[in-house]
């Protein structure tokens, strides 16, 4: 079992959250370097194959060290690799819908990215509209709370769990366009946003950082008149 991981991460990214989320939850010790996306250090640049994060950087050793990346398989390997905390079902079928429900989150992720970056109103409705009907489904989904899988926390609660971050920092306008009668989900957002591990995978100022991004980039959620 390796004793010596590093988390290559950004603190606005949400992919990042996931896995730190996953290890966190497992109680792994592992370290973590930030970088500057808009300033891509060269020894990142020779090691990510996209160019994005995350990272993880498995071993001590440089010679012999495994670099990670992209979320769904870092976090497989942390579930595989760390087995003291399981965060997927053992029952195979189980194991396989929530697997799928994970790549559910993708695309769910790629409407709430595009909504809270959204520089017009057209462009806020149809992401958000779009991000609402999936949460819609998902709504569908649940049966019992805190989380996905009822009372046991799951790598489906990891994936979505930076998704529901976002509204943490919207104003109540936007939130209810997108969750407003939809309790099983509101319930669930509100369940892990409470949850040790996710608020502890970003930064103390991580909800100030992401609103300044925002505000840069002149994004409809934080103008005047967001709906």
């Amino acid at each position: 079992m390796p004793n010596n991981l590093k988390l290559v991460s950004h603190g606005l990214c949400p992919f990042v959250q996931r896995v730190a989320i996953a290890l966190l939850e497992k109680n792994i010790a592992f370290e973590r370097e930030t970088i500057d996306l808009a300033n891509k250090p060269e020894w990142f640049l020779a090691i990510s194959p996209s160019g994005k994060v995350p990272l993880l950087i498995v071993g001590e050793e440089e010679e012999s060290q495994t670099v990670l990346f992209e979320s769904f398989p870092i976090c497989e390997f942390i579930e595989d690799e760390y087995r003291q905390v399981p965060l997927h079902p053992t029952v195979p079928l189980k194991r396989a819908k929530h697997r799928a429900w994970m790549e559910f989150s993708t695309a769910a992720m790629g409407d709430a990215w595009g909504m809270i970056n959204s520089t017009d109103k057209e462009g806020f409705v149809h992401k958000a509209s779009e991000l609402r009907g999936k949460l819609m489904k998902l709504d569908s989904a649940l049966v019992a709370g805190p989380y996905f899988e009822g009372a046991e926390f799951s790598m489906v609660d990891v994936v979505m769990a930076p998704i529901f971050r976002f509204f943490e920092v919207l104003n109540s306008p936007v939130h209810n366009v997108v969750l407003d009668g939809l309790p099983r989900v509101e319930a669930w957002r509100q369940s892990l946003m409470t949850r040790p591990s996710v608020r502890q995978a970003v930064s103390a100022d991580y909800s100030e950082n992401l609103r300044k991004f925002l505000i840069d980039r002149s994004a409809y959620v934080v103008s005047d008149c967001p709906v």
